[in-house]
């Protein structure tokens, strides 16, 4: 793991976010691009960032008026990938050297669910090419579906 540089700002964001939730932020993104602050939560903390029926965050997306997105983390590439990307909708998550040395995750998707996993405007595949580059060195993130009939479909994100 790469070590992670936070700004101020990131650094006042994490503490706020630790007194309103009681959950334990490990990390913090300000993407300016996609207007939303993501969160990385402690493993098992994600129910106390929540808060009963969402109410922790949307108290915390007042203060901070700009969207919340969590994420639990793991030391295990492949599941922090899941937990990026909605676990229930990721049939299989692979991640494998290229032939320049770089890592690629391929994260495979049943067809009907594949807009949902890849988020409106590509959000949440961002969102995973962001935090496995970070974490992990995944410089490509490509989320699959299995051919139905001939059509088969890829998105890339490389980064």
């Amino acid at each position: 793991m790469t070590e992670i540089k936070l700004t101020s700002d990131e650094l006042r964001l994490m503490s706020l976010f630790q007194s309103v939730t009681s959950a334990t932020a490990r990390d913090c993104i300000v993407d300016e691009k996609m207007d939303r602050v993501i969160f990385v939560v402690n493993k098992g903390q994600m129910g106390l960032a929540i808060g009963k029926g969402g109410s922790t965050i949307k108290q915390l997306q007042n203060v901070v008026a700009k969207k919340i997105e969590l994420v639990e983390f793991s030391d295990n590439p492949a599941e922090f990938i899941r937990n990026m990307l909605n676990a229930d909708m990721v049939n299989d998550v692979r991640i494998s050297d290229r032939s320049d040395g770089t890592k690629q995750a391929v994260v495979t998707v049943d067809q009907k669910k594949k807009g949902a996993v890849v988020g409106r405007e590509g959000r949440n595949a961002e969102k995973a090419r962001l935090l496995a580059k970070r974490y992990f060195q995944i410089t490509n993130v490509q989320i699959v579906s299995p051919e139905q009939g001939s059509n088969s479909h890829r998105v890339n994100i490389d980064g």
